[in-house]
């Protein structure tokens, strides 16, 4: 089960949200301690007690709870379920309406509560997701629901985002797939060239970071079906730290292979190193630089792309766009802050 928490300021939003489901005819009320009426009325009986604590700007609760599509509950036992959630949250003195919506494949429940109780003391909301989740795993044994997996440190679990994106597809996370077919190829690879041979089977393309200076690999992602991961975002097992310690891994022999792999998928290979009869032109430049021959570690992070937080790397623009351009603007400013120094000079400050 899943459980999505909104704290905000206004009653009457979230109301209308799901009267506007009742009265479409995909919601109805399970369970309430206010009089069911009109969005304005009801929003007028939570701010009587809200005038309690005028002080507090979030006095509104919104929760939805989602179950998987293997599970259902009829209206009593949702209902059960919700008000089991609102006591251990702190919430069993407080006013609340409790909606169930049926206009999708998952069965759900919104339920919507005042922060500030009958008594005028506030339901705390510090930690709150951490104690929704310790409520709904509960509440999960207590109602006989699929429970999901207890996150361990070796394999990082999926993203409330990526579960609800799961319960609305259907569909395996990419980070599940990742993380399966990633273990299975570290847990039977002899050596470097071997785990990269199985990564590819897999339709998995490895990109690794690679020192320009040392030439040490100080990092792994991997690509799978146009969607890319940092390897340590899957978890500490997939990181490149913890992959060397179960392979054999030799960095001056596996240099080239290494190389080869970058530039097959990510087209950044260096001239005559796994570049497979693409001819790279060389042009002299500063300092023995030769154009066209840079080593991919030191591609610009715009090149590479930026690492999101759930992992997922998504393009940006190439530096070299915008840095002329950043350059004349910081020229600009410096004639302008001399301009304005002369000026004070001739005022006499």
């Amino acid at each position: 089960m899943i459980g999505k928490i909104t704290i905000g300021k206004d009653f009457y939003g979230v109301l209308a949200y799901n009267e506007k489901k009742v009265s479409e005819g995909v919601g109805h009320v399970i369970d309430t301690n206010i009089e069911h009426s009109t969005s304005v009325k009801m929003t007028q009986e939570f701010n009587l007690v809200r005038q309690l604590r005028p002080g507090l700007g979030n006095a509104v609760f919104h929760v939805s709870l989602n179950l998987p599509y293997s599970d259902q509950l009829d209206d009593k036992e949702f209902a059960s379920l919700g008000c089991d959630y609102l006591m251990n949250m702190g919430l069993d003195n407080n006013q609340f309406i409790m909606y169930r919506h049926t206009d999708t494949e998952h069965e759900h429940i919104h339920i919507v509560a005042n922060r500030v109780r009958y008594s005028g003391r506030i339901t705390s909301d510090s930690n709150i997701k951490r104690r929704s989740r310790e409520v709904i795993n509960d509440l999960e044994r207590k109602y006989g629901l699929t429970q999901i997996p207890a996150k361990t440190s070796a394999k990082k679990p999926l993203t409330q985002k990526e579960i609800e994106k799961t319960l609305r597809t259907g569909t395996v996370p990419t980070k599940l797939i990742l993380q399966n077919k990633i273990g299975c190829a570290i847990s039977k690879a002899k050596d470097t060239a071997g785990f990269i041979k199985l990564l590819k089977e897999h339709n998995i393309s490895p990109k690794f970071n690679v020192s320009k200076t040392t030439g040490r690999v100080s990092g792994i992602s991997f690509k799978y079906e146009g969607v890319i991961y940092k390897g340590s975002s899957l978890g500490k097992k997939y990181s490149w730290n913890s992959i060397v310690k179960k392979i054999d891994y030799v960095q001056d022999r596996d240099r080239t292979v290494i190389l080869s792999a970058n530039g097959k998928e990510w087209g950044t290979d260096k001239a005559g190193e796994g570049n497979h009869g693409a001819t790279i032109g060389s042009v002299p430049r500063s300092k023995g630089v030769a154009k066209g021959i840079e080593d991919p570690s030191e591609q610009s992070k715009g090149h590479l792309g930026e690492i999101k937080g759930n992992g997922v790397v998504q393009p940006l623009a190439n530096e070299t766009d915008w840095t002329p351009f950043k350059l004349e603007l910081n020229d600009h400013g410096a004639k302008k802050k001399s301009k304005r120094k002369k000026k004070r000079k001739g005022l006499g400050l």
